[in-house]
């Protein structure tokens, strides 16, 4: 037998969606707010000359600049306002959470509910501004030292002038975009942060397509080679889409009980989990981390610096460390982030409060390590099938030097939010055609 909520799901149309007003306020706002942030990905800082910044970073986008880029929806080849985009704010949370950690009184704040998670919001924010404030610098300096092919500086007036300026033009972009991602969370659809990364990638999606068919036509690549790449990407978001649906259910059966005068029947319910239970946010985590330092390092590699120039050599994209510390940080992070949601104690103890139970495992502690037990085994798979789909696209990227728009981080994020994105679609349409049903129910017992 059919659901109500399948029943309901299966009807949504066109005329389900012009009736859901408050759907489309929030789908307008949202594409709005990423409007704004593409416009000001366009604007340079004061400054700079566009013309050498372009062959500059066209010198270095094989590299890590060139994926940073990627994130930065190609602010940072601009050298906009927006350079730096969100990735000191996704640092700062990662500090947050991993101080959170170990640290007992931001513990205490965080287990006091709504209150302790804003007071941890207001220091991630903080952190951003220090963050974003000391990155902009080290962009500043390097950007006085280098100059373009042609002998042309890339800062037209280099100086303190020009440092405090860009500190202050690159931390507020920063932070512009970290109030657009909360306002995009709470007034629109989607997580604001994804959706901001997800909209620069997306942004020169077609850019990277016309780039690789040109290969194909000048024959560096292959036609082959590119419709493997094609086919590649196909199947990466294949697996991407089958594994992010797919779903470990513990079955929790709950007994027959009596409430007030009446006897309720015993029922069986799912407990779902995910295969991969921390979504996108492994593989942000770990290429903000190895990109915050390396920043600096791919500007300054010029100035000789012995340690600057083995950071730039061995630690950029394509290289063997580059490679082993970004499977490292995935995975750790794949565990480290999923410990953050998911609470086996907390769901144990909901269930046990609840009455309900996993036939076969007893209430309290067995089945606190039963449930720590099924994600540790999910955990291995995922946090492997996010390394897998992160490194194995970037093999061929970093050989053939194909756009790192085809890299398996780029697909699993434009996947993953997007799939995040419609489900929230799916939600309110549902939610309004739910309160369409009660207020209808209403009409038809007030006639009564």
């Amino acid at each position: 037998m059919v659901s109500a909520a399948e029943q309901l799901a299966s009807n949504f149309n066109l005329g389900a969606f012009a009736k859901a007003e408050e759907l489309k306020k929030r789908l307008l706002f949202t594409l709005g707010a990423l409007v704004i942030y593409r416009f000001g990905a366009y604007i340079p800082i004061p400054g700079i000359d566009p013309i050498a910044i372009r062959d500059l970073f066209q010198t270095q986008a094989g590299g890590v600049l060139g994926v940073f880029d990627v994130f930065a929806g190609g602010a940072l080849g601009r050298m906009t306002i927006f350079a730096l985009n969100i990735i000191p704010y996704i640092s700062a949370s990662i500090i947050m959470q991993l101080l959170a950690a170990v640290n007992p009184k931001l513990e205490a704040l965080k287990k006091e509910g709504e209150a302790g998670r804003r007071k941890l919001n207001q220091y991630a924010r903080y952190g951003t501004v220090v963050l974003a404030a000391f990155q902009a610098l080290g962009i500043a300096v390097g950007l006085e030292t280098l100059s373009a092919s042609s002998g042309a500086s890339a800062v037209l007036e280099p100086g303190y002038g020009f440092r405090f300026t860009t500190v202050v033009t690159l931390t507020g972009g920063t932070i512009f975009l970290m109030w657009l991602g909360e306002q995009i969370t709470q007034r629109g659809v989607g997580n604001g942060i994804s959706l901001i990364i997800f909209a620069g990638i997306v942004a020169n999606l077609p850019l990277a397509i016309v780039s690789t068919l040109e290969l194909g036509r000048t024959g560096v690549m292959s036609s082959g080679f590119i419709l493997f790449l094609f086919a590649m990407s196909i199947a990466v978001i294949t697996g991407i889409v089958f594994v992010e649906r797919a779903q470990r259910r513990l079955v929790v059966q709950f007994p027959k009980r009596q409430v007030g005068n009446q006897v309720r029947q015993g029922q069986a319910i799912h407990l779902p989990f995910k295969i991969n239970p921390a979504g996108v946010i492994p593989p942000i985590f770990a290429s903000s981390l190895l990109l915050m330092p390396l920043t600096v390092a791919g500007f300054a590699q010029e100035s000789g610096s012995p340690w600057l120039l083995w950071i730039a050599n061995n630690v950029s994209h394509g290289r063997p460390l580059f490679m082993v510390l970004f499977a490292v940080l995935i995975a750790f992070f794949a565990y480290f982030y999923t410990s953050l949601v998911v609470s086996p104690k907390d769901t144990a103890d909901n269930l046990r409060q609840q009455g309900g139970f996993i036939p076969g495992i007893r209430p309290g502690p067995q089945t606190e390590a039963y449930i720590s037990y099924v994600l540790n085994r999910l955990l291995a798979v995922g946090s492997l099938y996010l390394v897998i789909v992160c490194l194995l696209p970037e093999l061929l990227i970093s050989r053939y030097a194909v756009p790192f728009y085809f890299g398996g981080t780029s697909l699993l994020i434009v996947v993953t939010v997007t799939l995040d994105t419609v489900s929230q679609i799916q939600s309110h349409l549902l939610a309004h055609q739910y309160e369409g049903l009660v207020r209808r129910a209403r009409l038809r017992g007030a006639r009564r």
